[in-house]
């Protein structure tokens, strides 16, 4: 069973392209009936899957973030990649679909922001850094617009508390991989 477990580990990122583009084709169907803003969010999904091949394939951001980081060594393991993107990112965005779905579409703030911090995040670090970095151009390409797009649409239905909570989620889930990778790098 390691042996399944770790290259799931390693390869998920495979099955969450091809997933994304089976989301994306059927989105017209599963989304039937939902508003605009909704679809807009459903719709995050696919797209963050989409994006995470650029960031994700042949292991880039890992690599990048143990070379820009730690400096050679490994501050962000496989299983960790893996669980803030399968875990944080996909189970992150069901929960919120069922939660705009079935509470209040202001909780769709939760996927619209990790669109807009994410692509922001890698807009500021290739800014910092002057250089390229894995998931920049997806980032820039398809988070941005759907993001802001999804915003217009959703924002004006959410509560100040939908969007500060949804806010705080995800710079939770950002926060967390800054602190395990510094964690790996001050024990390494």
């Amino acid at each position: 069973m390691s042996g399944t477990v770790r290259r799931l580990q390693e390869n998920w990122v495979y099955g969450g392209t091809l997933s994304g583009v089976v989301l994306l084709a059927l989105s017209p169907l599963l989304t039937a009936g939902w508003t605009w803003g909704e679809r807009l969010v459903f719709l995050a999904l696919p797209v963050y899957m989409l994006h995470q091949l650029e960031e994700h394939d042949g292991d880039r951001f890992r690599a990048f973030v143990n070379e820009v980081i730690g400096k050679g060594r490994d501050v962000l393991s496989v299983p960790a990649v893996f669980v803030i993107n399968v875990v944080g990112v996909w189970g992150g965005m069901v929960l919120t679909l069922w939660l705009m779905r079935s509470l209040s579409a202001g909780w769709g703030l939760i996927g619209v922001y990790l669109l807009l911090v994410n692509a922001v995040l890698h807009i500021v670090q290739a800014l910092a850094l002057r250089r390229n970095n894995p998931g920049l151009w997806t980032a820039i390409l398809l988070f941005l617009p759907l993001g802001v797009m999804a915003f217009s649409q959703i924002a004006g239905q959410a509560s100040t508390a939908q969007h500060v909570v949804s806010l705080a989620l995800v710079l939770a889930l950002h926060g967390a991989i800054v602190a395990g990778v510094h964690r790996r790098l001050a024990a390494s």
